[in-house]
């Protein structure tokens, strides 16, 4: 049987970005993702399903949404009978230079149409957060572009659904992938950092100590947190939240 979330009250959490968003992590994890009933996906094909780590092969892919919705139901921040409700619009290998999240591309469109359809579901439904990771792949480029098409993303947002002070937070890259550039990331870093600083009711995650797969798991991917540090990033993500509901 269908089900029909018509009769569901939802906070929706708009996550967005690229691969460290859609979730690109492996590896064990300390506190692995319980799914609850009360947390669902809105995927980028429409449809709605529980919200849960993905099994990939033999491994099990990690998301670091989760670990911020677990926490904020720990923290009691959902009122009585209301549910979480994440939309997974990030895409891997993104960005703004190779024309994916500006205002008239394809990635940023799908994303505000998700929006929509999530609070076109119930008219209780609202906009709760807007975390996101990006920008590996406009490393790089001009980092004044990154900047402005990342304030004027965030200001579309807040502008077409009428919610100037919904939370917006973002994050800092993997550090090994990072350090491994020689500084060449740290324009694009500071440009989001920057972004976080400027806007009102916004934060910015620092991402000291987090693993990438290739730390914790002996690959050669330096640039994709891991599992586990992708669950203490969404508690990071959640950290900085807090403060801004």
């Amino acid at each position: 049987m269908i089900r029909d979330f018509c009769r569901d009250d939802f906070d929706v959490i708009i996550q967005g970005g690229q691969s460290n968003a859609d979730g690109a992590g492996f590896g064990i994890a300390e506190k692995p993702y319980e799914p609850s009933a009360d947390v669902l996906y809105l995927n980028r094909d429409f449809t709605i399903c529980q919200a849960a780590e993905m099994v990939y092969g033999n491994e099990i892919k990690g998301d670091f949404s989760l670990a911020f919705a677990a926490r904020t139901r720990q923290a009691g921040l959902l009122a009585e009978g209301r549910k979480l409700l994440i939309i997974r619009a990030a895409v891997g290998g993104t960005g703004f230079s190779d024309c994916r999240w500006g205002p008239q591309d394809d990635l940023f469109l799908t994303m505000m149409d998700l929006i929509k359809a999530a609070l076109s579901l119930n008219p209780r439904n609202r906009l709760a957060a807007f975390i996101w990771h990006q920008g590996e792949t406009d490393v790089g480029h001009p980092a004044d572009g990154h900047k402005q098409n990342l304030t004027r993303m965030v200001g579309l947002v807040r502008d077409t659904y009428n919610c100037p002070d919904l939370p917006y937070i973002a994050g800092d890259f993997v550090p090994q992938w990072k350090q491994s550039l020689s500084g060449g990331a740290e324009p694009v870093s500071r440009a989001i950092r920057e972004v976080c600083q400027t806007l009102r009711n916004a934060a910015f995650v620092e991402t000291e100590g987090l693993t990438s797969n290739a730390q914790q798991n002996g690959t050669d991917d330096t640039i994709h947190f891991s599992r586990d540090a992708l669950n203490k990033l969404g508690e990071r993500y959640f950290e900085a939240f807090a403060p801004l509901r």
